[in-house]
Parts: structure tokens; C-alpha cells; sequence
């Protein structure tokens, strides 16, 4: 897994990528382990460094999807928005890396806060590996939990 990146080289390149974290014990983050059938879903803040998972989000069209995630973002008013991005195990994208990237931008678009995404490689794994009953929910946590970890 590795750090949170902007959007994409080519939206830092033209100037329109996320802006850097603003240090705050007070921000709350809502993450998203996306996926076309199913889309895992936490909730954390900076001061605890930890995240809670909130019901998986079972929708595959994308306006029924946004709008599950509409409903977390309202109950919860996070600050930003933490998005896990799949790659393969050798880095290369593939199918689901653009899926997932164009979820977080809707998202960005829709809701008007800042995106940051993780990669999310292992998480699946790793959740199932601990036992999780909702392993897309435990996913997000995972990628909610690393994020927080690695701001300073």
C-alpha cells in the first residue's frame, strides 16, 4: 500500500489537484473501498487515527451508489473524502483502477470536498485474513486507517 496521492499526475500537472491535507486534530474523513457490486464504507478523524466501518453500500448503478454515499456524507459532514484505488500487485492499473478513480471524482463533483486516494492493494485480504464479517466495510477501514496513519 502506499501513500495518498492526488487525483492523478495529469490533474496535478494542469493544477486542479487535491490539495494538500490542512493539519486539524479535528477533521473527520469518510472513506469508500469501491466496487461494482458492493462499496465499503468508514468513517475516522485525525485526532483518533482510527476509523468505524458504516453499512456497506449494495448498489451497482451509479446514481443509486452516490446516492448511498450522499446519505453517509450527510449523517457524518466529514471534512474529506478517502478513496481506495486498486492496482495490480505489480503497480500497473487495470479495469476497476479507472472505475474506482472516476467514483472518486464524481464524488468530488457532487458533494464539493476534497478527494484523497489510497492505494488499496491487500486490503480485501487483509480484512478477510482478520476475520471480518463485512470484509467491504473492514476494507474501508483498512484504507481509512492508513491514510490517517500517514499524514503527519
Amino acid at each position: 500500500m502506499s501513500l495518498p496521492a492526488p487525483e492523478s499526475q495529469a490533474a496535478a500537472a494542469a493544477g486542479t489537484a487535491v490539495p494538500p491535507v490542512v493539519p486539524s486534530h479535528f477533521q473527520s474523513f469518510v472513506a469508500f473501498d469501491f466496487g461494482a457490486k458492493r462499496t465499503g464504507c468508514a468513517v475516522g478523524t485525525r485526532l483518533l487515527r482510527s476509523a468505524n466501518p458504516l453499512p456497506t453500500i449494495r448498489a451497482e448503478a451509479g446514481e443509486a451508489r452516490l446516492a448511498q454515499a450522499g446519505e453517509r456524507i450527510k449523517e457524518w459532514q466529514p471534512d474529506a473524502l478517502v478513496i481506495g484505488v486498486p492496482y495490480h500487485p505489480d503497480g500497473n492499473a487495470h479495469e476497476n483502477t479507472a472505475r474506482a478513480k472516476k467514483f472518486g471524482r464524481q464524488l468530488k463533483s457532487r458533494f464539493g470536498l476534497p478527494v484523497y486516494e489510497v492505494d488499496e492493494r491487500y486490503s480485501t485480504t487483509e480484512a478477510l485474513a482478520g476475520g471480518a464479517r463485512d470484509a467491504d466495510a473492514a476494507s474501508a477501514c483498512i484504507i481509512l486507517e492508513q491514510f490517517l496513519r500517514s499524514l503527519p
